[in-house]
C-alpha cells in the first residue's frame, strides 16, 4: 500500500505538471499580442487575476493573512522581481537576440533552484536531484533551440534569469506563513499597479483604448490560466514536493507549448525536440527515483512562472 508520503508526491508531481502545462500555454498566446501595449496589457492581466484570486480565495474560504512589516518588502520585491523586472527584461531582451535564447537562459532555472533552495534553508542540495536538474535544463534548451544574439542580447537573457530565480527566493520568507493563496493575491495586485505606471509613462495614458478583442481575450486567458490558476496550483506542488523536486517541472513548459504549437496548426517538432521531450522526462525520473531513497529537505517555492519567456514571455 502506498504510503501518506509518496501519495502526497504524486499529487504533488500532478499539480506541478498541470501548472507547468498552463504556462506552457501563454507562449501560443504570447505570440498573439506582440502588437499591443504590452505593459498595459499586463498590468490588466494580474489586475483581473488579482480579482479572480480575491473572489475564490472568499468562496473557498482560504484565509488570507495581511502582510506585516518587512513582509510588505519581501511581497515588492517578489512582484518587482519576477513580474515586473522580467518582463522588462524580457521586452527589451527579444529586441536583440531570438525568443530561443531567452527560454534557453530561463531553461536553466531548475539547476539554480537545485542548488540554490536547499542551501537556503540550511541543507546541503541533493546530489541527484541536481544531476536530474541539471539533465531538465538540458532537456529544455533541445526543445527550446538555440538562436542568435548579440552581446545586449545575452546581458538581457542573464537578467531573465536572475529576475526569474528572484521570483523564487524572495518569496520564501513569507510564503510559510501568508500561505501560497496570500502570496499570489499580494503580488499579482503589486505587480498590477507597478505595471500600470510603467504603461502609462512608457505607453501613455491611452494605451487602455488601443487594447484590441483578441487583446483583451488574451489577458483574460494569461490572467485565469497563466497567473491565477497556475500560481495557485504550482504553490500547492511546491509544498508536497519542496524545491528541488518541483523546480524539475519547469522543464515541462517549452515540451508543452512545443506540443500547444502543433495543436495549433504549427509545424511538426523537429528531431532535437522530440529528443528534448525524452531527455526532459528521463530527467524527472531521475529526480523522483532518488526522491524515493532520499527525503527532499527543502521546502522552499519554485515559481509558477518559470519558463515563460519562450515566444515573447509575458509572465
Amino acid at each position: 500500500m502506498a504510503t501518506t508520503e509518496s501519495r502526497s508526491s504524486r499529487a504533488g508531481a500532478l499539480l506541478a505538471a498541470t501548472g507547468m502545462a498552463c504556462v506552457g500555454s501563454s507562449v501560443a498566446v504570447s505570440q498573439t499580442i506582440v502588437d499591443a501595449p504590452l505593459f498595459t496589457l499586463q498590468a490588466l492581466r494580474y489586475a483581473l487575476a488579482a480579482v479572480l484570486l480575491l473572489t475564490l480565495a472568499a468562496v473557498a474560504r482560504r484565509p488570507l493573512p495581511r502582510p506585516r512589516g518587512r513582509e510588505w518588502l519581501w511581497l515588492a520585491g517578489v512582484a518587482g522581481s519576477g513580474l515586473v523586472l522580467f518582463n522588462v527584461a524580457v521586452v527589451r531582451g527579444v529586441e536583440h537576440a531570438e525568443p530561443a535564447v531567452i527560454g534557453v537562459a530561463v531553461a536553466s532555472v531548475p539547476l539554480v533552484l537545485a542548488v540554490a533552495g536547499p542551501l537556503l534553508s540550511g541543507s546541503r542540495p541533493a546530489p541527484a536531484v541536481v544531476l536530474a536538474a541539471g539533465v531538465v535544463s538540458v532537456g529544455a534548451v533541445l526543445v527550446q533551440g538555440g538562436g542568435r544574439t548579440d552581446a545586449a542580447g545575452l546581458g538581457w537573457a542573464l537578467l531573465v534569469l536572475l529576475t526569474e530565480v528572484g521570483f523564487t527566493l524572495l518569496a520564501v520568507p513569507v510564503l510559510g506563513r501568508l500561505g501560497p493563496w496570500a502570496v499570489s493575491l499580494h503580488t499579482t495586485w503589486i505587480a498590477a499597479v507597478a505595471l500600470l505606471a510603467l504603461g502609462i509613462t512608457v505607453e501613455g495614458p491611452g494605451a487602455m483604448t488601443r487594447l484590441g478583442p483578441d487583446d483583451l481575450l488574451a489577458a483574460v486567458h494569461l490572467a485565469v490560466v497563466v497567473t491565477a490558476l497556475a500560481f495557485v496550483l504550482w504553490y500547492s506542488a511546491v509544498g508536497r514536493l519542496g524545491a528541488g523536486r518541483a523546480g524539475l517541472f519547469s522543464g515541462v513548459v517549452p515540451v508543452t507549448a512545443a506540443g500547444g504549437g502543433v495543436l495549433l496548426g504549427g509545424p511538426v517538432p523537429a528531431p532535437t525536440v522530440w529528443l528534448g521531450i525524452l531527455v526532459v522526462a528521463a530527467g524527472l525520473g531521475i529526480g523522483f527515483g532518488a526522491a524515493r531513497r532520499v527525503r527532499s529537505p527543502a521546502r522552499t517555492p519554485p515559481s509558477p512562472c518559470a519558463s515563460v519567456a519562450v515566444g515573447r514571455a509575458v509572465t
